[in-house]
């Protein structure tokens, strides 16, 4: 379902803008914070990852210093992205999924009782459902990414220092959210409090093969929907779709406002 799709853009669109207000911070606090991600981590965590691809590289991304930052702080923004475009990839994959066999919740999708949409092309799915409904999924998204870069005395940011891909818990902690909430976001049973830290290391590895296959995936599906024939393997499986995949909203209403239709 494109709400998915949108999903998945929302993140990879958050990952590659850093905050205004976390950059000059993250600037400065690079400076004394000793940073543990370098280009030689890179290179021996690619080798965990593919030891037949290995370090790849082509544009040196890993020796760039983006916004004033140092190197360390920089190579710790694109293990954060990376580790964030795999987890909503994967999220958007399993949803497109779902969507495409029919599956999605047995009571009603809004409160007027209206029921979920009979569609099971995802990105026409997504088409059908209300621009309301869309405006508060958005504003789910744009909670968790705000939450997301938050640094305080519990969550170092991952340019500072802090560990790319970790998410600051919603409940627990010391600045966490000042009402109610039943589970975090990551771990919501403590399922990993005993792990081992070797443990952790595995999973994370697995975590990112896992998440880079499914940006491949979803990339394929939606190439094939939009450009029959683009993706060889998914011709006949997927099916057809005319619309703006890219577009949340079926109305334009960005253009409408500057007279564009």
């Amino acid at each position: 379902m494109k709400l998915a799709i949108l999903s998945l853009l929302a993140g990879s669109a958050a990952a590659f803008t850093a905050p205004a207000s976390s950059v000059s911070s993250v600037a400065s606090a690079s400076q004394k914070t000793a940073l543990s991600e370098t280009k030689a981590d890179l290179e021996a965590l690619a080798k965990k990852c593919n030891p037949v691809v290995g370090f790849y590289d082509p544009i040196n991304l890993a020796e760039a210093e983006f916004w004033g930052a140092s190197n360390e702080a920089t190579i710790g923004f694109l293990r954060h992205a990376e580790i964030k475009h795999g987890r909503v990839a994967m999220f958007a994959f399993v949803g497109y999924i779902a969507a495409a066999n029919g599956i999605h919740f047995p009571w009603a999708m809004q409160m007027d009782g209206a029921p979920f949409p009979d569609v099971t092309n995802p990105p026409l799915l997504w088409d059908t459902i209300s621009d309301t409904a869309k405006t508060q999924i958005f504003g789910v998204i744009f909670f968790l990414e705000f939450w997301s870069e938050l640094s305080s005395d519990e969550h170092t940011h991952y340019m500072a220092g802090g560990k790319p891909g970790d998410f600051p818990d919603l409940v627990g902690a010391k600045d966490g959210i000042p009402h109610p909430v039943p589970f975090n976001l990551y771990d919501p049973f403590g399922l990993s409090k005993k792990m081992t830290e070797e443990k952790k290391a595995t999973r994370l590895v697995a975590e990112i093969n896992n998440g880079r296959l499914a940006m491949l995936g979803i990339i394929a599906f939606l190439s094939e929907q939009v450009a029959p024939g683009s993706v060889p393997l998914l011709k006949g499986v997927v099916p057809a779709y005319d619309g703006e995949v890219m577009a949340p909203f079926v109305k334009n209403y960005l253009g409408e406002a500057w007279g564009m239709q």
